[in-house]
């Protein structure tokens, strides 16, 4: 991941998948944003769940989002690399997800953000469109 970059900020998330092609955002049962693209979600906000919470209170994560990975391994060098902030829950064991709260999106640099959100919206957008993104943005 790309460590030279400012500190990512909530509203980056939010500018860098609607910056992707072909998106949609929706609104989820509760108003929490959803980003899609050709009807498959690639990053969305999620509703406070009784599988996310703080330990120490008990309280559910009100700030949690979702972001697709491409694959079982990505997911695990996400979550499993301490100098991170991803997590997952019981509730996400099988699916191609990584978890992050809102609140410790400023441990990632704007880059290692754009990278994730990349990843994602190539996971989930059709074989065409992903080929089509990745010829037009060469990896450096």
């Amino acid at each position: 991941m790309a460590t030279v970059s400012r500190r990512a900020r909530l509203a980056d998330v939010h500018e860098l998948a609607a910056g992707m092609p072909h998106v949609t955002r929706i609104d989820g049962p509760r108003g929490n944003p959803v980003y899609q693209v050709g009807g498959k979600s690639f990053v969305f906000f999620r509703t406070p769940r009784p599988d996310a919470f703080d330990a120490d209170t008990g309280q559910r994560y009100t700030d949690v989002i979702v972001f697709w990975v491409p694959s079982e391994s990505d997911k695990l060098a996400l979550v499993q690399d301490t100098a991170l902030p991803f997590f997952t829950t019981d509730h996400f064991d099988g699916h191609l997800s990584v978890l992050l709260r809102g609140s410790r999106i400023g441990e990632l640099t704007h880059g290692e953000l754009a990278e994730v959100v990349q990843d994602a919206w190539l996971s989930r957008a059709s074989r065409r469109r992903g080929a089509e993104w990745l010829a037009a943005h060469p990896a450096p």
